[in-house]
Parts: C-alpha cells; sequence; structure tokens
C-alpha cells in the first residue's frame, strides 16, 4: 500500500537506513546546522525526521512524517535556541512507520532531560525488550532505540558515559549514537562499527555526522572517524573519549560503499566514490566484453560505470536519464503506476543506445524486476546487445544490522543460478564482481567489512527476524 509518506523506492535495491547529526558550540545556530546537516543525509532515511536542541536547562523537540523540508517548514526552528542540538532521518528498519517512531527520542529520567538519535538495529531487540517489559518498563514506540532508552533510565546512578557502557554490555547489534542531555553532547559506536560515524570541527564547536558530506554542507573539517566501541562527550572543556567496549573485529558495512553512501562520503578511511570507481575497473578486468558504449544504471551505478569505462577502454555515456523530480515520496495509486514507475524514474535516450552494443553498470541486483524492466527499455529503444554488469556480489541474505532487505525467498540470487538470473533479466550476459575482488580493493583492511548481504557470515548472532529482515517485537 502506497500513501504519502511510503518511499518509492525501485525494487531491486535494499532500502536506506537511518542518518544522524549533531552540533556542539556556544554561539552556533545549532538548529538550523543541523537542518542542513540532515538535508545533506536526506539519502538515508525519507519517513521521519527530526531535532532536540538543549540550551542548557531544557531539551526542545520537533520531529514529525516526511523529509527534512516537509517536517521544518517557516518558521519552525525560529525558538530552538541553544548551545547543542542533534537530529536523525530516518527509515524503519524495526518499528512500523509512525509518528511515535521518529526520533530523536527525548524523554526526562531522575537526572534530567536526554535525547537520543540512532542509526542501526539491536539483533538482541525481542530477549531485551521481553526483559525489560517483565521488569515494568513501559513502552510507548516499536523501535529498537527505545530499548537503549529504558536501559539509560535504569542506570541512572550513572553518568551517562558509566550508563553507555552498561548498556553496550547488554546490547549486541549495530548501532551509532548521539545523545544529548541539557548541556553536553555524546557520540557512541557499537564495538564492531557496523554503522558509520565521523566528528568535525566548525570553529571552536564540533559536528558529528553519520557521513562526512554532512560535515562539509555545514562548513565543517572532517577531524576523525569515531572508533568502534568507542565514546566521546562534547562539552564546555571540549572532547573526552571513553572505551565503551572493547573493540572487535572491525565489520563497517561493505553495503555502505556500493549503495548508501553519497560518492562525496569519506567512511572510515576510504572515500566512496574511489572505491565505486575501483569496483568498476575490477568488474573489467574480472569480465572484459566487446561492446560500443558503457552506461550507468544512475546515480549509484555511474562511477563503477566510468571506472569500468576507464579501464575496459570502452566510452562511457548516459543512456539512462534519471528524472530527479519525482522524489521519495511520489505516490503510486494503481498497479498501471506501479508497472511504469520505473520508465518515470528512469528513460532511455535513443539517440545514444540505439544499433550499440551496451555494458550497463549498476550497484546492485537485488529481486530482479527492475533489471528485467531496465533491460527491456534497453532493447526497446535499439540497443543490439546488453551485457548487465555488476558491481557488487550476488545479494544472498537478508541484512539485519540497520538496512532494510528483502527476505531471502526474495532475493533472486539466493533462488536461481546465474544462467537463470541472466535468462530472467533478458540480457546477452550477466556478471557481478567477486567477493574476492572486491575485497581486494580495501586492501590492507579487507577483513574490516561485513559481508553478511553476500557470504552469510553474520559478524553478531541475530535473533529470529521476520519478513523483509525486520525483527519482530511481539
Amino acid at each position: 500500500m502506497f500513501n504519502e509518506i511510503t518511499p518509492f523506492v525501485l525494487p531491486d535495491k535494499p532500502v536506506e537506513e537511518c542518518g544522524v547529526f549533531g552540533v556542539y558550540g556556544q554561539g552556533l545556530d545549532v538548529a538550523r546546522l543541523t537542518y542542513y546537516g540532515l538535508y545533506a543525509l536526506q539519502h538515508r532515511g525519507q519517513e521521519s525526521a527530526g531535532i532536540a536542541v538543549a540550551d542548557g536547562k531544557q531539551v526542545q523537540l520537533h520531529k514529525g512524517m516526511g523529509l527534512v523540508p516537509e517536517v521544518f517548514t517557516g518558521h519552525s526552528l525560529d525558538n530552538f535556541a541553544g548551545h547543542v542540538a542533534i537530529g536523525h532521518v530516518r527509515y524503519s528498519t524495526t518499528g512500523a512507520s509512525q509518528p511515535l517512531n521518529a526520533q530523536p527520542l527525548v524523554f526526562r529520567y531522575a537526572r534530567g532531560m536526554l535525547g537520543l538519535a540512532h542509526n542501526g538495529n539491536l539483533t538482541n531487540i525481542t530477549e531485551l525488550r521481553s526483559q525489560l517489559s517483565a521488569t515494568g518498563s513501559v513502552f510507548q514506540s516499536s523501535t529498537d532505540s527505545e530499548v537503549l532508552v529504558n536501559l539509560i533510565a535504569r542506570y541512572n546512578t550513572n553518568t551517562v558515559e558509566e550508563a553507555l557502557m552498561k548498556c553496550m554490555i547488554d546490547v549486541k547489534g549495530a548501532y551509532s549514537l548521539l545523545i544529548i542531555t541539557e548541556n553536553s553532547m555524546y557520540a557512541a559506536r557499537d564495538p564492531h562499527g557496523f554503522r558509520p560515524l565521523c566528528i568535525g570541527r566548525l570553529g571552536d564547536g564540533y559536528v558529528v555526522a553519520s557521513e562526512s558530506c554532512a560535515l562539509t554542507t555545514v562548513g565543517a573539517t572532517f577531524v576523525r572517524d569515531v572508533e568502534p566501541g568507542e565514546i566521546i562527550r562534547f562539552d564546555k572543556n571540549g572532547i573526552t573519549s571513553s572505551q565503551g567496549l572493547r573493540a572487535c573485529n572491525p565489520a563497517h558495512c561493505i553495503f555502505e560503499y556500493i549503495y548508501f553512501a553519497r560518492p562525496d562520503s569519506t567512511m572510515d578511511s576510504f572515500n566512496v566514490n574511489k572505491v565505486r570507481r575501483e569496483m568498476g575497473r575490477q568488474l573489467a578486468r574480472e569480465f572484459p566484453v566487446e561492446a560500443d558504449i558503457v552506461i550507468p544504471v544512475p546515480d549509484s551505478g555511474t562511477a563503477a560505470a566510468r571506472g569500468y569505462a576507464e579501464e575496459s577502454g570502452i566510452p562511457f555515456e548516459e543512456g539512462l536519464m534519471k528524472n530527479r523530480y519525482i522524489g521519495r515520496t511520489f505516490i503510486q495509486p494503481t498497479q498501471q503506476m506501479r508497472e511504469i514507475g520505473v520508465r518515470l524514474k528512469l528513460n532511455p535516450v535513443r539517440e545514444v543506445l540505439e544499433g550499440k552494443r551496451v555494458v550497463m553498470v549498476d550497484d546492485s541486483i537485488v529481486r530482479g524486476t527492475t533489471s528485467q524492466k531496465i533491460v527491456a527499455m534497453l532493447r526497446d529503444s535499439g540497443a543490439k546487445e546488453v551485457h548487465l554488469c555488476v558491481s557488487s556480489p550476488p545479494v544472498m541474505r537478508s541484512c539485519y544490522y540497520g538496512i532494510d532487505t528483502s527476505d531471502e525467498q526474495e532475493l533472486i540470487a539466493a533462488q536461481k543460478p546465474l544462467e537463470e538470473i541472466r535468462k530472467n533479466i533478458n540480457a546477452d550476459n550477466l556478471h557481478y564482481l567477486s567477493l574476492e575482488g572486491l575485497l581486494n580493493i580495501f586492501e590492507p583492511k579487507s577483513n574490516h567489512f561485513c559481508t553478511a548481504c553476500f557470504s552469510g557470515k553474520y559478524p553478531v548472532e541475530v535473533s529470529k527476524p521476520k519478513k523483509s529482515g525486520k525483527f519482530s517485537l511481539e
């Protein structure tokens, strides 16, 4: 069922997770800086947005369903004065899409007021929620982030750092957190470092964001990434770092580099655009094709397509034009509209494609339905041959660490062999980048990544999920 708050997403892609952004600094317009930071992170979540601001006495909150400019309109931030703020854009990987689940979550507890913004998924959510409910905890939302709120409140006799350290012992899975009190801001990252989180400097203040592109958007200078297992406090004394939990083997999400992150972001020392370009080069080395042109499936396949063209010597062309005015909240009210949704999003350029042998580079295939429609569009536009090259390995397993992937029964690579997929898509050839070739791009840190969606090797044990990779909270 589609409605005005349901993101329109091509079926062949996993859905974005969440983005967090925070600012600490006296004299800074922290609310508006957070607004612009969230705007830069809009690609990470389109269901809801929120900003919490602290002024030393209280924490104010404004949040709602929709995109950032839809939630914050007119003068909605005029009265949000303060020196610290955190913000959140959300896609619901756990919990329904509803106003109660929008973040940040702001609450009062024994030590005052506290706001929390969370990117990631807790994998032992069902167990923790049951334990907390049995001892009297009350939940207003269905998001796993509220479990963190309850745990922090339970450890209220300690400082926020100590409460977070105890929380980190209890919870499993993926979390990059921003927390504010009336006077301070805290950043924390799980001991595997699944989801990204980085720090920037802005004048005498500090900025924390899911991606470095948001730092540069507000004029901040990148300082470093938050380390796995680290807790950082930002207050009038500057930065204080402590190790909340001993770092485990790094397991940074490799799909951030393949699809989710903006190309102008650098995460854990790797620039996304350079990585994607090298994926394309490696794909060309593994699967050379005799063709006339290389085209991308825009936008996430563009850098890899350029890399393929550079390595192969085949000219790069824009054979598919993306309609950037549809937006993520495009409504598809009828089955007929759903069927033509891909053509509304992408339109082939006949003058580029007609009579050509085409290498089409995409970043990933999940269900195969969109790839099938795009190949059909290319053929209808006169393409002589269509060779589909994918700059990632086959997606074989669901993700439980903060990305909403399809159920394994809906993942085409988990259900069909390569040749059957090729026939289903109706491509002349189908090539996936090998996992070995992908990991070699990250040398000497090739073992620092979570590849569970390709290999089925999950770094952290997961509870029994329900369909579409979301956890049951019943």
